[in-house]
Formats: C-alpha cells, structure tokens, sequence
C-alpha cells in the first residue's frame, strides 16, 4: 500500500502518533492518481520540459494514470520515454511513512505489513513502541535496463545463509529480495523490455498478476503493490516471441511516442536539453539558420535510406552536435580573440567526433558507404534544403549575387572574421533580413553568413568547391 504524506512540521515517529495524526493509507496507483487530479485541476505544468507531446503522447499518459494502468512506452530511441517514466514520481506524494525495524525486506506500509518480519513485530509490539521512518518521493523510483538482468536482479534468489540458519526454502523468510520487491509502494521501470529474459518476463508477470512467483520450484507468496513502467523500440517489441503474451496483455496502455513533427520543436528540444552556456567570458552566438541546419540533418537522418530506420536517429544526435559546433565557434574565439565568437558552417566540419557511433547505417540501402560519407551527404543535404528555403523567401539574387564572378573565397573554423570581411565590405540590406543578423556591422556575423551562402551556392550546383587541411575554398567560374 502506498499513503499520504502527513505534515512536515509535525511528523509522526511512532505508529501511535501516525493513528492519531489521522493519516490513511492508499494504493501507489491511488496516490499517483489523487496528486495527478489535483494538479491537472490547480492548471500546473504535468511535465515540465516535455516538447511537442501535448497533443499526443501527454493526453494518453494522463488518461493511464486515472485509470490506474502500468504502462509502456512505446518508440524509437530518443524520444524521451525515460525521462517521461522517470517524471511520473513526481505525483508521488513527497514522502511517505514506513515502519522502521531491523531485518524488515522493504518499506512496509503501517497499517498493511506484507512480510512476515513486519507482521510479526507489529503483532507482539505496541504501537508506542514500532518506530516509524519517512520514504522520499525520490527513492521511490528505480528503473533497470533488461539486457543482462537476471531473475535475482529483480525477484529474488534463496539466501543460502538464512538456509544454514535452518529457514525453510519454502517459505519467504529464505528469500533476498530482489528489486521489484524492494520498491513496494513505489514505481518500477524497465528499459528495453524485449531484450529482458523470458524467464524473467514470466516471474514478472506471475508476481503482478498472481501475486506468487517460484524461486528454484519452491513458490513464495508477495503481495507488492506497485506502478510498473516499461520501455520498448517498436520493431523488437513487435517480433514474434520477444515479449511473452501474458506480459503484454498485463500492460494496462500503451504509449505511442515519436519524433518532432516540426523542425522548429526539434530545434527547441535541442537547445534546450543541450543546456549550453553561451555566456561567459568567450561567448558564443549561435545564427538560427545553424541551429536550422543542425536540426534538418538530424531530419534527414530519419529519413535516409541509409540509416537503419528500425532504429531512428536520436534526439541525442542534434544535442551533441549543437554542443560541438558551439564549442567549436568558442575555441575559435579564445584563439582568434572574438567576442563574441558565431558558430559557422566550417564549424560543422567537427560533427564527426559528436555524430559517429550514433548513426546506425541500413547494411542494404548503405550500398558499401562509410558512416563519414553517410554523415557528409546529410550534412549537404540538410544545408541545400535550408538555403533553399532562405532563397524561396528572400530571392536567389539579393543572396548570392554580391559575390563577383572568378573569384576564389577560402573559409575555415580558425580564420578570423577579418578575412571575410576583406573580402566583403559592404552587404546587401536583405542580408540583415534573411538571416536575422546584424551582418552589415559584426565582421563574425558577416562571416557566418558569408560561409552559409557559400555552402548553399555550392549546394545547388552554382559554384565548386575544393577541400585541403581543414580548409574549404569556393570558386565563382
């Protein structure tokens, strides 16, 4: 059984105390349920940080939680289903009391002992005497990851040192419990439930259905209350034989998650998990068109025949991207002395250290190509759909035409904005427009716009480009 949390300023420490402070006890999925309605109804923010799952994913959740169902989370990596799963603790109540006596197996309810060591004391003690201690809102929560758990990971095993003592392995008292008995009256997840053992999946089930489980044929009974969470990636959740069908028809809702279904949520998502510091003593700006591109190759990813897209491209992706190409513009500036320093599209030529290992390649559609040459074809593509767009806006001309025709224009991550602006003394108006940046006034601003016309000419076939040393050099012909 789970509870209510009685005030803090006068919190009980004995049983007696907890009886006449009048608190009473309720179901974990009670608990969760009455916070959760609560809530709703004062208007608060259900799940802080959550982008672009309001019409989605959130209402499904909100509907389990009232109707009291374990859940799984259903989706490709990425898609925030264990920050979600670990969210859910926080319609816990703060804290919760537990009885507090020596060889106690778990956080017993006061008035709904579930192990015999706790029903025991409470039967031959007074209740001026049973000590009680309070259970956080933050302990209450534990997730593991399926692979490589093992059934005493999360059941139990016999304790062959409670055996020597002369306990009987028919009986509870020769278990050591595992996690899912340890976190009664909290919530469990499991991460990746396909790759969790079959085994294990059975005694799962038979301890949330049937409320027993057999440790090496000798059946022990539990009565544990708890939430239980689970994770899955569709196409392995899906596979014949990979989840049992007991365990599946156990899971009260399924919860569909997915993508971004816009770039500039995605964009939102990876500035601010990304959490980047662009203050400071080197401070860093970051053109939205960058923040634009970085974004798109993550988009184009999900969507190439190259990549595995059984597995999906993570969120994870364009965080560490973003956070590479900031630090890229910062090192530039600590060098060079520019403050602030602007991120570039030669500082995107850095993407391999942060993007490499994160993508994995579709063996029949990758037609031999290395993950490099798959993430340089993504980089090119996402750069050719977002100048194009610049250009549908704001006209192919008042872009591109201030460069003159035969001349040769070199750019790289550590030469200093001056070099562009000797290049180019004055811009045209419609740049400070279409790039929301002052350009005409900020050498480093006129720079990175300078690189992202560059690239986007060269994108759609207007100028050659060659590459040397970390160097890239563009042609007019």
């Amino acid at each position: 059984m789970a509870s209510e949390s009685a005030p803090r300023a006068h919190k009980p420490h004995t049983l007696r105390e907890l009886r006449d402070s009048g608190w009473k006890s309720k179901s974990v999925k009670d608990e969760i349920r009455d916070n959760f309605v609560r809530m709703l109804a004062a208007g608060e923010t259900l799940f802080p940080g959550i982008v672009g799952y309001d019409d989605t994913v959130i209402p499904e959740i909100n509907l389990a939680l009232l109707a009291g169902h374990d859940m799984l989370f259903l989706g490709e990596k990425g898609q925030a289903k264990s920050r979600i799963m670990r969210m859910i603790s926080r319609f816990l109540d703060e804290e919760i009391p537990y009885v507090d006596i020596p060889g106690c197996p778990v956080h017993e309810d006061p008035y709904h002992p579930i192990s015999s060591v706790a029903k025991t004391y409470l039967a031959t003690h007074d209740e001026n005497q049973v000590p009680i201690a309070w259970w956080s809102r933050d302990d209450r929560y534990v997730e593991r990851l399926a692979p490589g758990t093992k059934f005493a990971d999360v059941i139990g095993e016999i304790d062959p040192a409670k055996l020597v003592g002369g306990v009987s392995m028919s009986t509870e008292d020769a278990l050591h419990f595992g996690l899912i008995p340890r976190m009664h009256r909290g919530i469990f997840a499991m991460n990746e439930l396909p790759e969790l053992d079959e085994l294990v999946q059975v005694g799962l089930f038979n301890m949330l259905e049937e409320r027993d489980v057999q440790i090496r044929g000798y059946p022990v009974q539990f009565d544990i209350d708890l939430l239980l969470l689970f994770s899955a990636n569709p196409a392995t959740y899906n596979r014949s034989g990979k989840v049992i069908p007991q365990l599946k028809d156990r899971i009260g809702t399924v919860v569909h998650t997915h993508y971004p279904r816009e770039r500039d949520l995605g964009i939102q998502i990876m500035q601010q998990e990304a959490a980047v510091d662009l203050d400071g003593d080197y401070p860093v700006v970051v053109p939205y068109f960058i923040r634009e591109i970085l974004e798109q190759i993550t988009v184009c990813g999900r969507k190439s025949k190259y990549i595995d897209h059984q597995s999906g491209v993570s969120a994870r992706f364009s965080i560490a991207n973003y956070r590479t190409a900031v630090a890229s513009a910062r090192h530039r500036g600590v060098i060079v002395g520019e403050k602030p320093a602007v991120v570039r599209l030669s500082d995107l030529g850095h993407l391999y250290s942060s993007s490499l290992g994160k993508l994995e390649l579709d063996m029949m559609g990758s037609h031999q190509m290395t993950e490099r040459q798959v993430l340089d074809a993504l980089v090119a593509e996402a750069v050719r759909i977002v100048f194009e767009e610049y250009v549908e806006q704001h006209g192919l001309e008042a872009i591109g035409d201030i460069f003159s025709r035969g001349v040769k224009i070199e750019v790289g991550d550590l030469l200093p904005s001056s070099q562009y602006a000797d290049r180019l003394k004055h811009v045209p108006p419609i740049w400070d427009k279409a790039f929301e940046l002052n350009a005409s006034e900020n050498e480093a601003m006129r720079a990175s716009c300078v690189e992202f016309v560059l690239a986007g000419l060269h994108a759609i076939d207007r100028i050659s480009r060659s590459q040397q040393h970390g160097r890239i050099e563009y042609e007019f012909e």
